[in-house]
Formats: C-alpha cells, structure tokens, sequence
C-alpha cells in the first residue's frame, strides 16, 4: 500500500506476509524468554508476578512492533528528487537522484520477481516485489512517472 503526501513523496510500506514473518518470529522469542523466566522463577523461588510482568512488557512491545511495521516503516519512498530504499539487505545503492538513475528494468533473479534501477556509474538497486505493498506493476509505473519527470 502507498501513500501520497502533498509534497510529492511516495511511500510504500512493507507487505503484509512480511510483516507477520517479523510478528512470528518475534512471538517465537517472547515464548522463549517466557519459558527462560519461568525456569528462573521455579528454580529461584520468585513471585510469579515477575512473570505477569515480562508478559505485559512482551504484549506491549507486540502492539508496538504492529504498530511500527505497519504505519512508520517505510520500504521505498519516491520523491521528486530521487529515491531512498530501506530495510532490503541486498539492494545495493539504497538512494539515489533521478538524474542519476540510467533506467529500470524489471529482474526475476533466482525467480523472484525485481524492479531493478541501473545507475549511470555502474551501480543498480535491486527491490525484490514481495517486500513492497504494491502491485509490481502499479509500482513499476510510478517509478518509470519518476523517471519520465526527472528526465523534462
């Protein structure tokens, strides 16, 4: 999902499987730090309140994790200017201006569907589709409209 603000910046977020494999993963920890203070609290003979306590700090930080992935977080924001792409580790340049940008070219390396923008100095960025909230096509559009209006 994008978001257009007035000042011609394009925001898209992280798509929703990838943001429940975050969610997941980070249920999984707390489970395990759960189990580990559970252990200490039998073995040392604490109040089990201290285990309320590291449930409530975990539920928390659950609601904060949503929170932050689903509205703060952005993947890739498009501005008039050039573009910024965060949170892809293997991107390769993670911003840059629209001058510098040679042309974008969609990729599917190792089957997986990319929009690939080839810098004039030889270097490029790699989005992979399935970590954008968009249509690759809709998206692969509004960075070709970038171009287009960088390039007048």
């Amino acid at each position: 999902m994008s978001s257009t603000q007035p000042s011609g910046v394009t925001d898209y977020r992280l798509a929703p499987p990838v943001m429940a494999r975050f969610v997941g993963a980070y249920l999984v920890l707390l489970a395990l730090v759960l189990l580990v203070v559970t252990a200490v609290v039998v073995a040392a003979d604490l109040n089990a309140d201290l285990l309320v306590l590291v449930l409530g700090v975990g539920l928390l930080g659950l609601i904060g994790l949503g929170w932050w992935l689903r509205s703060r977080l952005v993947v890739v924001r498009l501005t008039d200017a050039g573009y910024q792409v965060r949170m892809i580790r293997a991107a390769g340049a993670t911003d840059a201006r629209w001058a510098e940008v040679e042309d974008a070219v969609a990729a599917a390396p190792s089957g997986i569907d990319c929009l690939v923008l080839r810098l004039r100095d030889g270097r490029s960025t790699t989005i992979p589709m399935q970590l954008v909230a968009a249509d690759k096509d809709d998206f692969a559009r509004d960075v070709r409209e970038h171009l287009r209006r960088a390039a007048r």
